[in-house]
């Protein structure tokens, strides 16, 4: 059976790599709108960029109002400001930055507003698209998935098409240096929810669990040594590297129970999608494991927790208490602890378990899902 598999148009990573996208930029258009936020500028990351633009002689503008998550409102401003004699775009930051970007793109070519492509593919010729993470988590430079918040449904959507895939994606870790330990803990989670997700869904495949196994295993070494020492650059190198196996991984084997169950939390309770993502690790991949056992007896044996003579129950067990150690390691808080009101977040389960659902990952889990198996995993939470 043939397999699809596609990445970004070209990817340039390590030290240096935005000086060395300098041509690369002269050949995507004359004038780039820069996808960032405030935080990027405080910083002098948006210097850094508008150097190089301004060496190669591109002409740019910014657009700095994508705050917390991306909705379809920041949306529209970004699409206005893009109309302004604007020909491709770049995203700076991390995965809110890049999904707008590629939103912005897709609203640039094809009109109307976002919700207008649930659960569509969308297609045309969409401006070039160049990412550049500060993060190593999202994957999304690696993606063709964008997810935006419909500000009246109060949902996630999450959008796809091979159009939504950058043209090129610069992997410098340089740029990954000043995140604090909260967001190196999210994201870098996120990353390895990608990465298990990917490997154990039911549209996995050799090439995408080349990227996976890599993935986890760089994960847990680096993740801990990032989170505590941030300045680090060995391993802010390879988990930004990591970050981009995985967003291979999932974008082409895509994601499961933890992500379908995720969203929603993201959207009613406004939890950075990271975190909301490893708060449900322990119980949806207690409820994925027996339904995969083998899949994740290989990540326990890849990452050196199982022992000779172990069955693979006992190995994929011993691969699941490594995630809630890690999870442990990196204070990764509870909804309670979160501030998330338990009498609110019950009385939305049911919507919940429904646009998890209906987002399609559960399905790809290698188990039934069921609306009462997502009820339960949920009050689970607060045992």
């Amino acid at each position: 059976m043939g397999r699809e598999f596609i990445m970004p148009g070209k990817i340039i990573s390590g030290s240096g790599a935005l000086e060395q996208a300098e041509g690369y930029f002269k050949q995507l258009g004359k004038k780039a709108l820069i996808v960032t936020d405030a935080v990027m500028i405080k910083l002098g990351n948006l210097d850094q960029v508008t150097k190089v633009l301004d060496k190669a002689e591109v002409a740019y503008s910014v657009y700095d109002g994508i705050g917390g998550e991306p909705t379809d409102v920041m949306i529209e401003k970004g699409l206005e400001l893009y109309k302004e004699g604007c020909d491709f775009l770049i995203a700076l930051g991390g995965g809110s930055p890049i999904d707008s970007m590629k939103a912005i793109a897709a609203l640039a070519v094809n009109g109307g507003k976002m919700s207008d492509y649930m659960g569509k593919e969308i297609a045309g010729a969409i401006p070039p698209m160049v990412a550049i993470p500060t993060t190593a988590g999202t994957g999304s430079e690696a993606t063709k998935f964008t997810i935006i918040t419909d500000t009246e449904k109060d949902v996630k959507m999450l959008l796809k098409g091979d159009a939504l895939m950058p043209n090129l994606a610069i992997i410098d870790p340089q740029f990954t240096i000043t995140a604090p330990p909260a967001i190196t803990a999210a994201t870098g989670l996120d990353a390895l929810t990608h990465a298990i997700e990917a490997y154990t869904s039911v549209k996995a495949q050799p090439m995408t669990d080349v990227f996976a196994v890599s993935a986890v295993k760089r994960i847990f070494k680096y993740l801990p040594v990032a989170f505590h020492e941030g300045s680090n650059v060995e391993a802010r190198e390879e988990m930004s590297l990591a970050a981009l196996e995985a967003g291979v991984a999932f974008n082409n084997a895509s994601v499961t129970l933890v992500h379908g169950m995720s969203r929603p939390i993201g959207a009613l309770f406004h939890v950075p999608h990271g975190i909301s993502n490893a708060m449900l690790l322990k119980e949806c991949l207690t409820f994925a494991l027996d339904g995969a056992y083998e899949r994740f007896a290989d990540l326990g044996d890849a990452i050196g927790v199982t022992v000779p003579g172990q069955g693979v129950e006992e190995k994929a067990k011993a691969f699941l208490g490594e995630v809630e150690n890690i999870c442990k390691e990196l204070e990764i808080p509870s909804l309670e602890k979160y501030g998330i009101d338990r009498t609110e977040f019950f009385a939305r389960m049911d919507k919940m378990a429904d646009d998890a659902l209906i987002s399609g990952s559960p399905a790809n889990t290698r188990k039934a899902v069921t609306k009462a198996d997502i009820l339960d995993i949920y009050t689970k939470l607060w045992d």
